[in-house]
């Protein structure tokens, strides 16, 4: 019975790490990787490095945006939100 009052602490640290740490970050990639996969031509995105412009082709691990200064071949998971169902909303 002592052996599990000592253990308990350790235990309950554990469970609390987990559902304040561990468990949002994998809903997060989950849903990450959910957009990536949801991405089509046409959508009018934002990277994660603050680039604005519109999906011009894709590939399976990158695609190539259309910016006002040309094109730029990117990697899927560059890309921070999609803007077009935002835009359409106003």
């Amino acid at each position: 019975m002592e052996q599990l009052q000592q253990f308990l602490p350790f235990l309950l640290m554990f469970v609390v790490i987990y559902f304040f740490m561990i468990r949002p970050q994998q809903k997060r990639a989950k849903n990450e990787k959910e957009f990536e996969s949801s991405l089509k031509v046409g959508d009018k995105i934002v990277t994660k490095s603050g680039l604005h412009g519109k999906v011009a082709e894709l590939a399976e691990t990158t695609v190539i945006i259309e910016t006002m200064s040309g094109k730029l071949k990117m990697e899927r998971s560059a890309i921070s939100m999609e803007m077009s169902a935002a835009l359409a909303k106003k």
